[in-house]
């Protein structure tokens, strides 16, 4: 613990001044002055507790969502500013609603971010129809998510692969693409993808619906050699839609 540091009890009320330590879960919460009953967590990775100075509380401040446990922004709440490997250990039994107030994001069905991915770029998402989209696939299990950290919006390159491990025909591409087979791509299926800078969301079927499946720059080196690479619950190569992920 910090030394000066005060841990208060669970339902103790907050006095006003400088930011507080608790460990909760094996992770580092802080919590300072707010609002009263909409006081916000803050929380922090695994490791060892040290002071914070105001250039790392800004470089957090760069990632922030809040989780509801019920529909329309109700109930219990909690704000992350870093990854969220199982939301039960919050002691939360599920997401229902969610703000995305700075940086994009990727959502996971299931703990250890396994299973469906979900995109949450900013604004609001009162209900899990909003982040499943239009999904052939939906469901209301949200449990594990984390920051994408080098999404860029106006410096993303990709490149589409006509089979795997990068090889066949190939076409690069810098702009959203509603229908990759109306822009040129003879095929309802991408094999192999390389991404050269930035994050992008590929989805199953044109006009962005289907499955979705997040791409980064900074994960597997950016090369994502086969289908099982886009995904832990990618059963196909069939993407026919790409986008930029907004920052």
């Amino acid at each position: 613990m910090v030394p000066g540091a005060h841990v208060r009890q669970a339902n103790a009320p907050l006095s006003a001044g400088p930011v507080q330590l608790l460990s909760v879960q094996g992770c580092w919460a802080m919590e300072g002055e707010g609002p009263g009953p909409g006081l916000k967590n803050r929380v922090t990775p695994k490791g060892e507790a040290t002071a914070m100075n105001t250039q790392q509380m800004e470089q957090m401040g760069q990632f922030k969502i809040t989780v509801w446990e019920e529909e329309n922004f109700q109930g219990k709440r909690c704000e992350f500013m870093l990854e969220c490997q199982n939301i039960m250990e919050r002691g939360f039994n599920k997401i229902r609603s969610i703000k995305v107030e700075n940086g994009p994001w990727v959502g996971y069905e299931y703990p250890e971010f396994q299973g469906q991915q979900f995109i949450l770029e900013k604004g609001d998402y009162p209900r899990y129809e909003a982040w499943s989209g239009n999904s052939s696939y939906r469901t209301e299990h949200m449990l594990s998510f984390r920051p994408i950290k080098c999404a860029n919006h106006s410096d993303s390159k990709v490149t589409l692969y006509e089979c795997e491990d990068f090889q066949g025909r190939k076409f690069e591409m810098c702009d959203d693409y509603p229908s990759l087979q109306a822009m040129g791509w003879c095929s309802k299926e991408v094999p192999s993808i390389k991404v050269n800078s930035g994050a992008w969301v590929a989805y199953q079927f044109p006009g962005y619906r289907g499955y979705q499946y997040i791409l980064e720059r900074d994960r597997h080196q950016g090369e994502y050699r086969n289908y099982n690479e886009y995904s832990t619950q990618a059963h196909t190569n069939q993407v026919q839609s790409i986008r930029r992920i907004q920052h």
